[in-house]
């Protein structure tokens, strides 16, 4: 998920401190909004990451909203989108940093960030179905199928391996982590695919990389089913499932039950041969 002005918040208004003079001397709205962050960044330093460490920095972003209220500036604005900057960031609580960002959009709506609400705020929406949706796909509950086509235009489940151990696998050419944990996958999939051990990838990559996929699949020993819609972030099935950060796995039992989450390393091969009852 990326949303750049949240992100990139904490950051831009740290820099912006005039040099040479503190928060205290300048009486300036952004200087105090920046000397907040730098002890946020002090504290971020030391390890601290709950809303509870921070209790004392939400508290200052507080007052100086109150201080300056009425006055519907670039600089105030900046207060509101830090503070939001901390939930997202730090918290990972975007349900918390929306109505701070629809009180920009309504707040601020002549500032540069307010005129830039909207799309934070559509952002913001989406990050936050994506977590409801991760939530519920968690081991012991059942994987919710789909009924696609793959690359060659054949019909693509997960039920079609009924009976079979799958590992639903998103990925992107694209993606180093992603090409990082590849040799694993092969090797667990060449390991045990005689044994009832299936793959079905669902491929990020972008508008137009459909021969580039199919060449790299090729050339590595790939020769399990892809999905691939050339959408990028807003591939149909990451969106169904939530995907917000890739690679992303399920691996998934004959029966459907979710029995494993981003597996890595040794952890990928060692479910696999439990699930397919390797000896």
């Amino acid at each position: 998920m990326k949303l750049p002005h949240l992100f990139l918040a904490l950051a831009l208004v740290a820099s912006s401190l005039p040099a040479g003079l503190s928060a205290a001397e300048t009486k300036d709205v952004k200087a105090e909004t920046a000397a907040v962050v730098d002890r946020i960044n002090a504290k971020l330093g030391a390890g601290k990451t709950s809303e509870e460490d921070f209790a004392p920095e939400i508290k200052a972003f507080d007052k100086l909203l109150a201080e300056h209220k009425g006055e519907k500036t670039d600089d105030v604005s900046e207060v509101l989108i830090t503070k939001a900057s901390l939930y997202v960031m730090v918290f990972h609580n975007a349900e918390k940093a929306l109505p701070l960002v629809q009180a920009l959009k309504t707040d601020f709506p002549d500032t540069k960030l307010g005129q830039e609400a909207d799309g934070m705020i559509q952002g913001l929406e989406k990050q936050i179905q994506s977590e409801k949706l991760q939530s519920s796909l968690v081991v012991g509950a059942t994987f919710p199928d789909f009924a696609e086509k793959d690359t060659a235009g054949q019909p693509l489940s997960v039920a079609r391996y009924k009976g079979k151990v799958v590992l639903v696998d998103f990925w992107a050419t694209w993606c180093p982590p992603c090409l990082a944990a590849l040799p694993n996958v092969i090797k667990t999939y060449q390991q045990y695919h005689a044994q009832g051990f299936e793959i079905i990838g669902i491929s990020l990559d972008r508008e137009g990389d459909g021969e580039k996929l199919a060449k790299f699949t090729k050339d590595n020993n790939m020769p399990w089913p892809q999905f691939f819609d050339g959408q990028y972030w807003n591939n149909k099935l990451a969106v169904q499932y939530g995907i917000s950060a890739i690679p992303h796995s399920y691996l998934i039992d004959g029966a459907g039950k979710i029995i494993g989450v981003n597996l890595d390393g040794a952890e990928l091969p060692a479910a696999v041969a439990k699930a397919v009852g390797a000896k």
